[in-house]
C-alpha cells in the first residue's frame, strides 16, 4: 500500500505546498473513505441479514460465486 501513496498522491499535491503535509492529508482522506465505506457495506448488510441467511439466498451466492471463479479459471486456462 506504500507505494501506491508515493506513485499516485505526489500527483495531487498542489504546486507550492507542503508534501509531507498534503501527503498526509490526503492519506487520512483514503482513510476516512475508506473506512466510510466498509461501514456502509456493513451496515447495508446487516439490513440484509435476514435474506441474505436464508438457504435459497446461500444457494444462489454460492452457484454466483461459483460460476465468476470458474469463468475466471477458464479465461486463465485459455490465455485471454
Amino acid at each position: 500500500m506504500g507505494a501506491f501513496y508515493v506513485a499516485v498522491l505526489p500527483h495531487f499535491i498542489p504546486a507550492g505546498a507542503s508534501h509531507l503535509g498534503a501527503g498526509v492529508l490526503l492519506a487520512c482522506v483514503h482513510i476516512l473513505l475508506a473506512v466510510a465505506w466498509a461501514w456502509a457495506l456493513i451496515a447495508f448488510a446487516r439490513v440484509l441479514r435476514d435474506r441474505l441467511n436464508r438457504p435459497s439466498a446461500r444457494r444462489f451466492l454460492d452457484r454466483v460465486t461459483g460460476m465468476v471463479i470458474a469463468t475466471f479459471g477458464i479465461r486463465l486456462a485459455l490465455g485471454q
